[in-house]
């Protein structure tokens, strides 16, 4: 170790605490923790069991004893390896074994015979690590809730000093095994990571304040070494854990459980696995774009002791993935240039993916899986391009899962090289020794590798002072030559990463030949965000949505929308809005609605009329819906757009969409002002309507206060020759809209199947007992979807629910028919009474489990032994799962989406099963908490928040989406505890438990 330089930017916070305690510590000898017996194949054996196609083969690069616990990986200019070695992984929920620490270390292989034949250690004081990137004269490295910078200015391989905290606030405590990762160098020269959805981030400047700092939840972000500046690339997704771009710069990165591959696209709002997005406005997000998914979502996986069936197998092996890898390097045969592999973590494997061009989206098709590992004990953590054109593809060496509960096996760990053909050494050793117009002309390489590491030479060389003018000069040579569009693209990245990609070059490449060129000068302009860009560049942008053929170019300007000012918008929006073969799109719809939304309430911008002109009907769909939010404050503004839209120049669909945007807007409520156009602009569409928009005018109406559409909904509803969703439709309209004689039609409507439902929640609004007793009387009737919403209806007032619970006294319900989450609801009342006769009829206090985990472990372990579930009926516990859990949750593509989806996680692991069955509360994220209100009409409804609005909220239980005007709310309440209640297995009959049990762990 050097002398230390002196430490900037460090402050009395946990972040430096953490870098203090760290690097003051001995090092720690790893202990294995891990309780599953057995042990991984050799390291030798292993990679000679790997199936590859003819002409492959798998080197062990290193293994245990030198390097263990891989998680995460990168090389340099002199073609090393560097891997960050990560022994505080916790057990279970904790967020790291602080007694132990991690290490940074350097492998290098002399004789190219594929095997490191030196090592070094790099930095052993390390906590938390998670990844690390090499440049700029040090090594990046996320040490949470850090991101690090230590110094080597000399590149001798011994720190300078001690790290540097760049940017802190990285969540690891809620995040757990989500946690920020996957430093990677962006084509742009920004330093790009990923994190996942558990925890909430606020990432700054050491010493920031809150206010000042950037809230990151899951998704993709960038940091800038020079300029210090983080951001958020894309939101969403689940637990991101590979990223990689192809050869026109296009990232990708992987996921897992709700869709594996997605299109890295700055500005978008991907899916997420739960919760909302934290802008409320987004109101809808963007999908993977796959053709497939690698598991089979529609058997039962019966066979723990075999693993994942044949037919997942067959599949691609399962639904999670690490590591991503875009194949550029030259050694493959020419049929895997620009293929991406990604590990699959349960199936063992390399998912091969084949990106086709659609639009502005990229398609993954499926390839066959050809690279096949048998040792039950790989965990493939990351891949990542060798320096000779191999690939690299690190093993964690484990028994578990990332969330794991039996232990962790600290002591092993493999990196293999997977090669093809004979390999030759590499004309440089260092690209360092390299002259600038060398390590230019290395950007027409057939190995893309060392095209990047020129690139980060270069920039280390401007970084540090040294003209590069030479190098400069070579690259605006390839640039503007006839080159392939490959060349000229790294060219361009090249200038742009050294200091010469000016204003100047960017603006004379926007016309270029080539898509992509043009597709990156748009990027590079808008990389920073500006007060405003320059007039002649926002013209070029303006002339290119108006004319540009390139839907990929489309995207570009889409994605430049939300990096302009918000006065500088509209002039581009407008064109970009105008092109109708860009409405099914996979991407440019929402990535043009994320970027005009905000001039919904701009100034000096003519929104309605920017809306009502667009081609783009799924924009005028939530643009409408943005207005209509707002129709209490600003109703001219919805009347400016009905009027915009019954202009005769607009399409039939475009009015759809309109009039659609602005029933969701106002869901839930019961009535709205009404525009003052509306009169006449309902009768003149009216004139012009089909069936879908003639029922929307009339349920607009009906919300409007026109009493006469009122009475032809009641119509339609009662109509028992009229579809059955449309009649539906009426009566959920009637309900919204407090009709007069709702509990006539309702009461009339009670009996009929596929209505009963709907028709109880009409009868939910009047307070009178005799509404328990009329549907305690048609019980019997209703069919078994139907009975669940029905009893939430029973329980919702605490006078009905002492009906109900009498009627159980008197045998006319079944105990089942009141599930935990009901006799929650009742026990919520804290009425003496009625918790007593709950008690006492269906069982004992549900929160039991919760309170006393000792006592309900010790009552079902020995319900669920090995035995006991092999003897017991899947096919009845899957028929048990569609009764108590698939309300809520999927399972195998199976079910609801309102909580977790458990086709991943630990599911085999008995102990882990029971716990979350037996303590749902344990872990619970905000999205998945408890709330009730309580309603001005006397009834109790409990459930998740999902949305708000000023006049709504809409409330998720465990039967249905309920949307609440809050002017109905009394009072509301969340509580630390999940909407899955404690007590469900207290619900069932000891087979049908055995029988969920064991289907549950079935993979």
């Amino acid at each position: 170790m050097k002398n230390p330089r002196n430490v900037t930017h460090f402050n009395i916070v946990a972040s430096l605490f953490f870098v203090l305690a760290a690097s003051a510590a001995t090092y720690s000898t790893p202990f294995n923790t891990e309780r599953t017996p057995g042990a991984p194949l050799s390291a030798h054996d292993a990679a000679a069991q790997v199936k590859m196609p003819p002409g492959f083969r798998c080197t062990v690069y290193a293994a245990e004893p030198n390097i263990c616990q891989p998680i995460a990986m990168t090389t340099d200019a002199r073609g090393r390896l560097w891997v960050a070695e990560n022994y505080t992984y916790a057990d279970g929920a904790l967020p790291a074994k602080t007694d132990l620490r991690d290490r940074i270390v350097i492998l290098e292989d002399t004789d190219n015979d594929g095997r490191h034949d030196r090592r070094t250690v790099f930095w052993d004081g390390a906590q938390r690590l998670t990844s690390i990137e090499v440049g700029l004269g040090g090594v990046w490295a996320l040490c949470l809730p850090n991101l690090l910078f230590i110094p080597d200015k000399d590149g001798d391989d011994a720190p300078d000093g001690e790290p540097e905290i760049m940017i802190d606030g990285f969540d690891f405590i809620k995040a757990r095994h989500t946690v920020a990762n996957g430093l990677r160098w962006g084509p742009d020269g920004w330093l790009y990571g990923r994190q996942g959805i558990l925890g909430t981030s606020l990432v700054g400047r050491p010493g920031s304040r809150p206010e000042q700092r950037t809230s990151l939840n899951v998704g993709i972000w960038r940091f800038h070494p020079q300029r210090r500046g983080f951001e958020i690339v894309a939101e969403g997704t689940t637990n991101p854990w590979g990223m990689d771009w192809d050869e026109h710069g296009e990232a990708f990165f992987i996921n897992t459980v709700i869709g594996h591959l997605w299109q890295l696209i700055p500005g978008a709002h991907y899916r997420r696995m739960f919760g909302d997005d934290p802008s409320p406005r987004v109101y809808e997000s963007l999908e993977q774009y796959a053709d497939h998914v690698h598991w089979a979502t529609s058997e039962i996986w019966t066979d723990v002791r075999k693993g994942v069936t044949d037919a997942t197998l067959l599949a691609g092996g399962g639904h999670a993935h690490t590591g991503l890898l875009i194949y550029q390097g030259g050694q493959f045969p020419a049929e895997w240039n620009g293929k991406l592999l990604t590990v699959n973590f349960h199936g063992k494997r390399l998912n091969v993916e084949r990106l086709e061009r659609e639009g502005s989206a990229f398609l993954g098709k499926r390839e066959p899986d050809e690279f096949l590992f048998a040792d039950s004990w790989f965990r493939g953590i990351d891949l990542i391009a060798a320096p000779d054109g191999g690939v690299f593809v690190s093993d964690w060496s484990d028994a578990g899962e990332c969330h794991d509960i039996d232990g962790i096996h600290r002591t092993s760990g493999r990196i293999y090289k997977l090669s093809y053909g004979a390999t030759t050494a590499r004309a440089a050793a260092d690209l360092k020794s390299l002259d600038g117009v060398a390590l230019a002309k290395l950007q027409r390489s057939e190995n893309d590798w060392e095209a990047r590491q020129a690139r980060r030479v270069l920039a280390d060389r401007i970084a540090g002072g040294a003209s590069v003018a030479e190098a400069h000069a070579e690259l605006k040579q390839i640039l503007a030559g006839k080159g392939t569009a490959v060349h000229r693209l790294r060219a361009l990245w090249a200038l742009y990463v050294s200091g010469g990609g000016t204003t100047e070059v960017l603006a004379s490449i926007l016309s270029d030949r080539n898509e992509y060129v043009r597709t990156w000068a748009i990027r590079l302009l808008t990389d920073f965000r500006r007060p405003e860009i320059e007039a002649s560049t926002l013209r070029g942008f303006i002339q290119l949505a108006q004319s540009d053929s390139s839907a990929l170019v489309r995207l570009a300007l889409a994605c430049a929308l939300q990096r302009l000012p918000v006065a500088q918008r509209a002039q581009l929006a407008k064109p970009l809005l105008s092109h109708p073969q860009d409405a099914n799109d996979h991407n440019l719809p929402l990535m043009l609605w994320y970027g005009v939304e905000p001039l919904a309430n701009a100034p000096n911008v003519a929104f309605e009329n920017l809306i009502a002109g667009a081609k783009i009907v799924r924009v005028q769909r939530l643009a409408a819906r943005r207005l209509a939010e707002d129709i209490d404050l600003v109703p001219e503004r919805v009347n400016a757009l009905l009027l915009e839209m019954s202009k005769n120049n607009r399409t039939l669909e475009s009015r759809q969409a309109v009039l659609d945007g602005i029933a969701q807007a106002l869901s839930g409520r019961r009535k709205a002002p009404r525009p003052a156009s509306w009169t006449q602009v309902s009768t003149d569409l009216a004139r012009v309507a089909n069936e879908a928009l003639g029922t929307r005018l009339r349920d607009l109406s009906a919300l409007f206060g026109d009493g006469r559409a009122l009475g032809e909904i009641r119509a339609v509803a009662l109509n028992s020759a009229a579809d059955l969703p449309q009649r539906r439709s009426a009566l959920e309209v009637l309900i919204e809209s407090r009709a007069p004689d709702l509990h006539d039609v309702a009461v009339r409507l009670l009996g009929v199947r596929g209505l009963s439902a709907t028709a109880a929640s009409g009868l939910a609004l009047s307070d009178d007992s005799s509404v328990a007793n009329l549907l305690l009387a048609e019980w019997p009737n209703l069919y078994g979807d139907e009975r669940p919403p029905v009893m939430s209806v029973l329980v919702s007032r605490p006078a009905w629910a002492s009906i109900t619970l009498e009627a159980l006294a008197a045998g006319r319900l079944q105990r089942a028919s009141i599930n935990a989450f009901q006799a929650r609801q009742i026990r919520a009342y804290r009425d003496p009474g009625l918790t007593k006769r709950l008690e006492e009829l269906w069982g004992g206090s549900v929160d039991e489990s919760e309170k006393d985990r000792d006592a309900a472990l010790a009552k079902w372990e020995p319900r669920f032994t090995a035995d006991i579930l092999a003897q017991a009926d899947k096919a009845n516990g899957r028929a048990v799962f569609r009764s108590v859990c698939a309300a809520c949750h999927t399972l195998n593509g199976e079910g609801g989406p309102i909580g977790p989806d458990l086709t991943g996680g630990a599911r085999e692991n008995r102990a882990y099963l029971l716990e979350n069955l037996l303590f749902p509360s344990t872990v619970v994220a905000d999205d998945y908490r408890l709330t009730t209100l309580t309603l001005n009409d006397g009834r109790v409804l409990s459930g998740m928040v999902r949305a708000r609005t000023t006049h709504t909220l809409k409330l998720q239980s465990m039967t249905e989406l309920v949307v609440v005007a809050t002017a109905d709310v009394a009072t509301e309440e969340t509580f630390p505890m999940s909407l899955m209640p404690p007590g469900l297995l207290d619900s069932l009959s000891a087979s049908d438990a055995s029988d969920l049990m064991a289907y549950l762990m079935a993979k």
